[in-house]
This record gives structure tokens, C-alpha cells and sequence, in this order.
């Protein structure tokens, strides 16, 4: 075979390696495209300013268009027992403030929504800190206590929150109270410890305040 002849071969193996090369190019950029969609759904899944129901269960809640769900007196259920370690290492048992009303908001230092709404609890737990009204947070999938400290710290967190890194203590509400994959969330229990209001997005001052008053105002 001549050098001529060999010549168009050698320039269509050329020509065929290279269009092999950017179809892999194209395919990988594909598959980061599809891998980075994903993750950015699971983020926005697991921590964003929106959330669903738990799903299931007869729970009695009854949605506004505010989006905070609440429970008639005569509806309601106990939480669950909630006790364990603090993230200053201390024991909490939420059953011992029966006789008050709790506000209990799911939260962790990697949250955005969370690090938004966390000045409104600071403020409103200190003003209601005298009308028998007690905050506890549940600091959720925080791989340590060190970041969830320097949270409390920067926002002016005061009241206790339970360690609870992979969310066991979320799953022991009755199916549909929480969905754990909604963070930030946050229930409100009456003076007899039973949920009477819920939501499972951030909230604002005002709305915060909605949520409260009206099971700190129940006799």
C-alpha cells in the first residue's frame, strides 16, 4: 500500500477518535449536569423555606392560608417523649414544662431558612420567657455540637436545645405530625403537652407570634 493511500486512513482514524472523545466529553458533562440537579433538589428538599406533611396519619390539623396548621382542643395528640442531652451536654426531659406552653423548632447550623428565622426566636422567646411559655430547639444532622454552638452564640440563642444529629427524636412524633426532611419545622404543645400548632416552613416575627398566641391565651 502506498504512503498515498495510507494517508485518507490514517485521517479518518483521526477523525474518528476525535468525535469519540467529545461525545465522552458531552456524556460527562451530562452526567455532572444530572448529579448537580440532584444534590441541589435534596438540598432544597431537606432545608428550604417551604415544606409538605408528614403524609399520613389522622392528625387532626387543619391548614390556613398562612400556611400554619392547627389542631382543635379536643383533637389533639401528646408528643412524644422527647428527652435526652443538650448540646451543652446537659439532660432535658421536654415532659418536665407541662403546665406551659413549648415552642419546639426543628433546626440545624447548616440551614439558610434556619440562620433566617432564628433572630425571631430569640426575640420572641425572651419577651414570652415570663408568661409560662418555654423554647426548645431540636438541632438536627449537626455532625457536631461545635457549629451549633457558634449558632446559638451568634444569634442570641438562650433557650436549650436537645443534640439530635440523625433525627431520631423526629421520628418518634405520630406519622404525619413532621416530615424530617422538612427543616426548619416547628410545634407549638399546649399546657397538657399535646401539639396544637404546626409549620413546617420558616417563619417571620408575625408569624411566629400567630402560631403562640393564640394556645398562650387558652385557659
Amino acid at each position: 500500500m502506498s504512503a498515498d493511500s495510507r494517508a485518507p486512513q490514517r485521517s479518518n482514524r483521526a477523525a474518528q477518535s476525535s468525535y469519540r472523545a467529545a461525545r465522552a466529553v458531552r456524556a460527562r458533562r451530562r452526567a455532572a449536569l444530572a448529579a448537580g440537579a440532584a444534590a441541589a433538589a435534596l438540598l432544597l428538599t431537606a432545608c428550604g423555606s417551604g415544606g409538605t406533611s408528614g403524609g399520613g396519619g389522622d392528625t387532626g390539623f387543619v391548614t390556613g392560608t398562612d400556611g400554619i396548621s392547627t389542631v382543635p382542643a379536643g383533637e389533639r395528640v401528646a408528643a412524644p417523649d422527647l428527652s435526652g442531652k443538650t448540646l451543652e451536654g446537659e439532660q432535658l426531659d421536654v415532659g418536665d414544662y407541662k403546665g406551659k406552653v413549648v415552642v419546639l423548632n426543628v433546626w440545624g447550623s447548616w440551614c439558610n431558612p434556619c440562620r433566617a428565622e432564628a433572630k425571631y426566636f430569640a426575640k420572641v422567646s425572651k419577651e414570652y420567657a415570663d408568661q409560662d411559655v418555654q423554647f426548645v430547639g431540636i438541632n438536627t444532622r449537626d455532625g457536631s455540637t461545635t457549629a451549633a454552638l457558634a449558632f446559638e452564640k451568634d444569634f442570641g440563642i438562650t433557650y436549650p436545645s436537645l443534640y439530635d444529629p440523625t433525627g431520631k427524636l423526629m421520628l418518634r412524633f405520630e406519622k404525619g405530625t413532621l416530615n424530617p426532611q422538612a427543616i426548619p419545622s416547628t410545634l407549638v404543645l399546649d399546657r397538657e403537652g399535646r401539639v396544637a400548632a404546626r409549620s413546617l416552613t420558616a417563619l417571620d416575627e408575625e408569624r411566629l407570634r400567630k402560631m403562640l398566641e393564640p394556645v398562650v391565651a387558652e385557659k
